[in-house]
């Protein structure tokens, strides 16, 4: 990511299940991970608080997920990405069936292309001339 933008994030915020101790520690001095703790296998053990063989990065990581302030803003993610990731996914963009970095990021871009298209449709119609003036679609007599 900062190859490609020139800068790393100052927060990041990850699916559950994607975030390994190694990772954490990779960005911890410039990033703040938001990543939910995975379940612990013995249900009596607080998953916030940090295991021995935790790193200082990932013991970080652990009790800051357990914080009021790190539960509200990973549970905004919700609201944003994940609308975009289950729209992406109803509309079909379940595989990418093409291969090379040039397909896959034509067919990325045409997917946020449609997905912006349909967004200001339903949010913003008279950006797109709907509902403005006299309709285009002809009315059948029936």
């Amino acid at each position: 990511v900062s190859e490609r933008c020139g800068q790393v994030p100052e927060n990041w915020l990850v699916d559950g299940g994607y975030p390994g101790h190694g990772q954490v520690d990779a960005v911890a001095d410039n990033t703040t991970v938001y990543a939910p703790v995975p379940k612990a296998r013995n249900s009596e053990v607080d998953i916030h608080q940090p295991k021995p063989k935790d790193s200082p990065a990932v013991a970080q990581w652990r009790q800051r997920m357990g914080s009021d302030e790190a539960k509200i803003i990973y549970k905004r993610r919700a609201s944003t990405a994940e609308c975009v990731n289950a729209l992406a996914r109803n509309r079909g963009l379940n595989r990418l069936r093409v291969r090379g970095l040039k397909k896959v990021k034509a067919v990325a871009l045409l997917f946020a292309l449609a997905h912006n298209l349909m967004r200001t449709v339903t949010l913003a119609p008279h950006l797109v001339g709907i509902g403005t003036g006299t309709s285009v679609v002809p009315q059948i007599a029936g």
